[in-house]
């Protein structure tokens, strides 16, 4: 028994040993490492062992002479490494070449990229601050995060990057660590630090733990002079040292040596750390067991230089224990200080070979010794890929937190009972944020200079946004509040519904003294694009809240608080890769749409694609007329012709039919009793909807009002002023005589139907659906779509009578009309028998943009949810959704316009699934979802500018051709 219990012990000893990998720069072929690094220093000079210690900071954004000076370092002094600082990557790369191949051992490349090679170099990836990562709960993030910028520094041919900052950020006044701390608890800070060590050192590329012993309780910057941390080691040990304890047991590679003052570690109160042999050589290498490479923090700052004479630095920081000497003040003067030493004992070479072999070692372990030269084709692009951005975007969206959700007024819901107002505070830029807002509903921004006029305009409105906007150019810079913008909040919100989103430190809410008033705070942490853009969806719940504050605000809000919001269903906005689609596939619609606009089949267009919830390709192109004077906008109003038939008319016979007032089956009859004795009495709901009813196309009422001489507008039917004889204004100082909305219902009703029984679509069926709609509920459709979708919705610049609320340059024109109206249609229906109805059919006289429309399609596509609010219940859609007179050769759902039956009719691009539907109108509109892949397409066009008979844009299939190419940009 004893023997097997040895034996278990021996095992699990071994096995335990062996799971601790104590040299974490040792490779899996460590024999043919040490072949290596022994082959090295046997053929080296004392000189050239020497110039391994020494890693000089190199700049690519300087001139010859800068290069001629690293040449001779390089060359006379055999260095072992370059920091490269600013610059830019494609300097960085050919400088870098060069150096490489003038050196006799190729040279450890380091760099500072805690956020990303943006910290020193242009035109590279930023990534969030250490402080937002900070907040993320999903561990996982920081590991691929550690990864990516891994895969940047080693295509820059980086071998080591002074990255992370693992400093336990306990002073909110610390200068120079603040936002690059992943914030002030012990684990939060340690779990962050092992997932991005994991990730960077996967790729082979060493990271760097700093800076030791732990900057995060310091009140002063090592870099102008040397901070003080007066605390006993079981402090330290518990907090600071922390950190450091699990990456050494988890094969961290590297740790960089602070310049600080630590009563604890060290009794000389004026000896740095970075030079303390108590705090490299007794406490980091001898009771923490570390051997990877240690660096000193840049020789050159402060908090060391003033310690000593300039040569004596470099030898005392070796001495202490240090195995890199990071840039060094002046590297001759500092070689002859060692030599000297060497000379006289003070070390030995045992003690410079003992460091030269590390760095060997860590050479051999990121892969220099099978060297390759940096690759110039295409690096631009290599560090600025897509994939840098989709990990950003998940970055920021996991790290956004609310900390306050008074009354529930986050996320913003029941927007029909909304009127919102934004406030900026802060002194930076805020426009992603505010446009990202308008998507969702209507915002207005209140800026006033006096806090007297800003209340009065804030008056009317139930909801205020304010955003505190400040600098994101460097983690250093200032996040406070200034003292009239302190006031300005707590004014505001003594009045009004407020909710606070800080794009900056969280430490700025430090300042606040009373949150009593502000019902919802959202900590957004950096004023990116992407944060602004990411933060404004998750006020409307189009994106759920996972994160969770990585420091207490004293008084108010713990460390790890945060509260959790699920998304509601609404649209949200992001890149195509989020949702499975290629940018690069995608930007062929970019080529059809120069195309449309070169041919003259439309001055321009909006187009829209949106899959899995998230709009990922919003265009707007061209112009509003020929005269190319006003450019398409995004926000602008199209008429959209017949889509009214499936965003006004249709979705309130729905919500009729699921509360069981009428049936598809119903007759037409039954619904309005003027139809009893006619031919249209026993016509179903169902064959109208289906476009089967023997309904004739459409009939030209307008004709009819028509002088028969002139065929201008008759005197009988006309009038250029309104009264109440002549009230239905169908065009600018255009009035129609009032009576004649009865005579087009009558005559509908008493005309002749087809005599074949087939599919023939006709608008007529839908003046009958507008006429019972109306009778039902004694509002028009008008009032009707605002109350039960557009307005809950959002869809804010969705409506009939666009120019009762927007001003015609926000509306498209439609048709220079010489055949009815005489004038360029602007704000006015352009279908004829709309106009006629005073602009609301139920067939056409909806106007909107891409945007809404797409809100909407979303809407049906998610069967009937949306922005928290059930408007249909799934088996609705579904039987709508449904062809049921296929068999006859009918396509048509009910409503809903279905893929074609037969190969010669282009109703889409006959590349989406059976489930699909959507619609198109007259004027060039065109929309379509597909809950098998579930994308949603929008294309919104004035074609019929200058005239109807303009018809290419349907000759050429044009808005299901860039159907195809939606396709074609699935990648999964």
């Amino acid at each position: 028994m004893i023997k097997k219990i040895l034996f278990l012990f021996l095992l699990l000893n071994g096995a335990f040993i062996g799971a601790q990998n104590l040299n974490p720069l040792q490779t899996s072929d460590a024999v043919a490492q040490t072949k290596w690094v022994d082959s090295l220093m046997n053929n080296m000079t004392i000189d050239e062992k020497i110039g391994q210690l020494f890693m000089v900071q190199a700049y690519s954004n300087k001139d010859e002479k800068h290069r001629i000076f690293i040449d001779s370092l390089i060359k006379n002094y055999h260095i072992g490494g370059l920091i490269f600082m600013q610059g830019t990557p494609e300097n960085q790369a050919v400088l870098t070449n060069n150096y490489q191949s003038i050196s006799k051992i190729p040279l450890l490349i380091g760099f500072d990229g805690e956020w990303g090679l943006d910290m020193r170099l242009k035109e590279t990836y930023r990534f969030p601050w250490n402080m937002t990562l900070g907040a993320i709960t999903d561990n996982k993030l920081l590991e691929d995060f550690g990864a990516q910028l891994g895969k940047h520094c080693k295509r820059l041919g980086i071998h080591i990057n002074f990255a992370p900052v693992v400093d336990i950020n306990i002073n909110p006044e610390n200068p120079i660590i603040g936002n690059r701390s992943f914030g002030e608890n012990r684990e939060n800070v340690t779990d962050k630090a092992l997932a991005f060590v994991k990730g960077m050192q996967s790729q082979n590329v060493l990271s760097n733990a700093k800076h030791f012993p732990g900057h995060g309780d310091t009140a002063s910057d090592s870099h102008k002079s040397l901070p003080i941390l007066d605390f006993d080691f079981n402090r330290l040990d518990s907090i600071e040292l922390f950190p450091y304890k699990e990456l050494i047991k988890n094969n961290l590679t590297s740790i960089m040596v602070a310049h600080l003052s630590v009563k604890g570690l060290e009794e000389n109160k004026d000896c740095p750390t970075s030079l303390s042999y108590q705090v490299i050589s007794k406490l980091l290498k001898e009771k923490l067991n570390f051997e990877g490479l240690i660096l000193t923090d840049a020789l050159n700052m402060k908090g060391v230089s003033n310690y000593s004479e300039l040569g004596e630095i470099n030898l005392e920081a070796l001495l202490a224990g240090n195995d890199i000497l990071l840039i060094p003040t002046d590297v001759p003067l500092a070689i002859d200080t060692i030599k000297v030493a060497l000379s006289q004992n003070l070390i030995t070479e045992e003690r410079i070979n003992y460091s030269v072999k590390k760095i060997l070692k860590a050479k051999y372990w990121a892969g220099l010794n099978k060297y390759k030269k940096i690759e110039l084709t295409n690096l631009q692009e290599d560090l600025n890929a897509i994939e840098d951005v989709l990990l950003h975007r998940n970055l920021v969206e996991n790290s956004i937190t609310l900390l306050k959700n008074e009354s529930l007024v986050f996320p913003i819901q029941h927007l029909e009972r909304k009127k919102i107002a934004y406030v900026k505070l802060g002194d930076a830029d805020h426009t992603d944020f505010l446009n990202m807002l308008k998507n969702y509903t209507e915002v207005d921004e209140i800026s006033n200079d006096t806090l007297d006029n800003l209340m009065i305009n804030l008056k009317p409105y139930n909801l205020v946004i304010i955003g505190f906007h400040k600098s994101n150019d460097n983690p250093w810079k200032d996040y406070k509040f200034t003292d009239q913008e302190l006031i300005k909040l707590q004014e505001i919100s003594k009045t009004n519904s407020v909710i606070l989103d800080v794009f900056a430190s969280p430490y700025s809410l430090l300042q606040i003294q009373n949150f009593e008033n502000i019902e919802g705070v959202l900590v957004s942490f950096q004023n990116s694009e992407i944060s602004q853009e990411i933060s404004a969806q998750m006020l409307f719940g189009a994106l759920e809240i996972k994160g969770k504050l990585p420091v207490s605000i004293a008084g108010q809000f713990s460390e790890n608080e945060g509260l959790i919001s699920n998304s509601l269903g609404l649209l949200g906005y992001s890149i195509p890769e989020d949702v499975g689609l290629s940018s690069e596939k995608l930007s062929k619609i970019d080529s059809v749409a120069a195309i449309v606009l070169n041919g003259k089949m439309a001055p321009g267009m909006q187009i829209l694609v949106a899959r899995r919830g998230k709009v990922v390709y919003q265009k707007s192109f061209g112009f509003h007329t020929d005269e190319k004077i006003t450019p398409v906008l995004n926000s602008d109003l199209y008429d959209i012709a017949s889509l009214t038939k499936i965003v006004a008319t249709l979705p309130l016979i729905m919500e009729l039919e699921e509360r069981n007032i009428l049936d598809v089956n119903s007759t037409l009859g039954s619904l309005i009793h003027k139809l009893r004795k006619t031919n249209k009495n026993k016509i179903t709901v169902k064959e109208v909807l289906s476009h089967y009813g023997r309904l004739k196309p459409w009939i030209p009422f307008y004709l009819q009002t028509l002088n028969i001489d002139t065929k201008n507008p008759s005197a009988e039917y006309y009038r250029r002023e309104k009264s109440d004889e002549f009230n239905i204004k169908v065009a600018d100082s255009l009035y129609l005589i009032s009576t004649y909305k009865d005579s087009i219902f009558d005559i509908i009703a008493h005309t002749d139907r087809l005599k074949k029984k087939e599919y023939k679509y006709s608008d007529l069926g839908y003046y009958i659906f507008k006429e019972y709609l109306e009778n039902y509920y004694k509002a028009d459709l008008n009032v009707l779509t605002q109350l039960h979708f557009y307005r809950p919705m959002g869809a804010d610049r969705t409506t009939y009578l666009p120019l009762d609320k927007f001003s015609k340059n926000e509306i498209v024109p439609t048709e220079k009309d010489a055949y009815y109206r005489f004038q360029l249609v602007n704000g006015y229906v352009h279908d004829m028998g709309a106009a006629m109805q005073g602009g609301i059919g139920g067939h056409a006289g909806i106007f909107s943009n891409a945007n809404d429309i797409a809100k909407i399609m979303q809407m049906y596509l998610q069967k009937g949810y949306y922005g928290g609010e059930r408007f249909f219940k799934p088996e609705t859609i579904n039987k709508f959704n449904v062809r049921y007179y296929a068999k006859e050769g009918v396509r048509k759902g009910l409503g809903f316009d279905k893929p074609q039956l037969k190969e010669s009719v282009k109703a889409t691009c006959g590349c989406v699934s059976e489930q699909s539907f959507g619609h198109s109108g007259f004027t060039g509109a065109y929309t379509w979802a597909d809950p098998e892949s579930g994308i949603v397409y929008v294309f919104l066009s004035n074609r019929v500018f200058p005239t109807a008979e303009n018809m290419d844009l349907v000759k050429y299939n044009i808005r299901t051709e860039i159907q195809q190419l939606i396709q074609d940009a699935i990648i999964d």
